[in-house]
């Protein structure tokens, strides 16, 4: 009797611990949730946190709802004038909405990357091809996405219940038929910038020249004037105190000058002066007295 009892308890708690196992779920926080009645879904979008469910009838389905990243392969796209790029690219995607992701891909994650890799595929082509080869290589690669990731983040929403957070282009490479002629127009542009460049350094050096040469004369002329204008007044000056010196003793004065005169025609080697002795050149040498005596000392020995 009492085996019977313990084994009715085990037996109890057993079919408990059972029942507990199927009712109860737990959705983690990175985790979204839809419940599940022979396949219908009954309950949509469940939360985070601890919950009940009917065990055999009713099945619930996580998706992760963490950013997913798609590695795509690199694609070949011609841009506008027909020239053929190869774009290497990824794609960040989420789950927003489980349901209808479970209804669109079984909640399948390689069912969906199927679904979405295609259209973005689409979405990059018809991109590249609205551009040409020059705006693809000279607009920032972020903007050139911005207009492909909203348009597929529109659509896939309602077709999988997905969001496109994000597409990339991580490498842009040209063929190699291609290559050389762009890296050839581009090297002739970047010369045509170059004399651009150089013209305008030269038109500019040019100016800088002939203003400083403009200024360099205006400077010349002005201390040319100033100094022509210092020795008017050296020379007025002087000629004021030679005129002063004259009038205070004309003697002197004369006398003066012929010595000066004196001193520049004897001053060469060599200088010849054919002049008459009575002529007023020699007067002052012609009327020269020789020194009289001074006094006799005492003690000299003369009367």
């Amino acid at each position: 009797m009492i085996n019977n009892r313990s084994l009715l308890i085990v037996g109890g708690l057993a079919a408990a611990a059972w029942l507990a196992s199927n009712s109860l779920y737990i959705v983690d926080e990175t985790e979204r949730a839809v419940k599940l009645r022979f396949g219908e879904v009954i309950e949509e979008n469940i939360q985070a946190g601890l919950h009940f469910k009917i065990p055999i009838t009713q099945t619930v389905r996580k998706f992760d709802i963490r950013v997913l990243t798609l590695d795509t392969d690199p694609s070949r796209y011609l841009t506008l004038e027909q020239k053929a790029v190869i774009v290497d690219s990824f794609v960040q995607w989420q789950v927003v909405n489980p349901t209808r992701y479970y209804e669109a891909t079984a909640g399948d994650e390689m069912i969906a990357v199927r679904l979405i890799q295609p259209r973005v595929d689409e979405s990059l082509r018809n991109e590249f091809g609205r551009l040409n080869l020059q705006q693809i290589i000279s607009e920032r690669r972020d903007e050139l996405m911005t207009g492909p990731t909203q348009e597929l983040d529109r659509l896939l929403r309602d077709e999988l219940g997905v969001s496109i957070l994000d597409i990339r282009v991580k490498q842009i490479d040209l063929p190699e038929d291609v290559s050389q002629a762009v890296y050839d127009r581009m090297r002739s542009e970047r010369e045509r910038e170059a004399r651009e460049w150089r013209a305008q350094g030269q038109e500019e050096a040019e100016r800088i020249r002939a203003n400083a040469d403009r200024r360099r004369q205006v400077l010349l002329a002005q201390a040319s004037e100033r100094a022509e204008t210092l020795r008017g007044e050296g020379d007025a000056a002087a000629a004021a105190i030679y005129s002063q010196a004259y009038g205070q003793d004309e003697e002197f004065f004369s006398f003066w000058r012929s010595l000066k005169a004196y001193r520049d025609s004897f001053s060469g080697d060599g200088n010849m002066l054919v002049l008459e002795p009575s002529s007023d050149f020699f007067r002052y040498l012609n009327n020269a007295q020789p020194p009289s005596e001074g006094p006799r000392m005492a003690g000299d020995g003369t009367e």
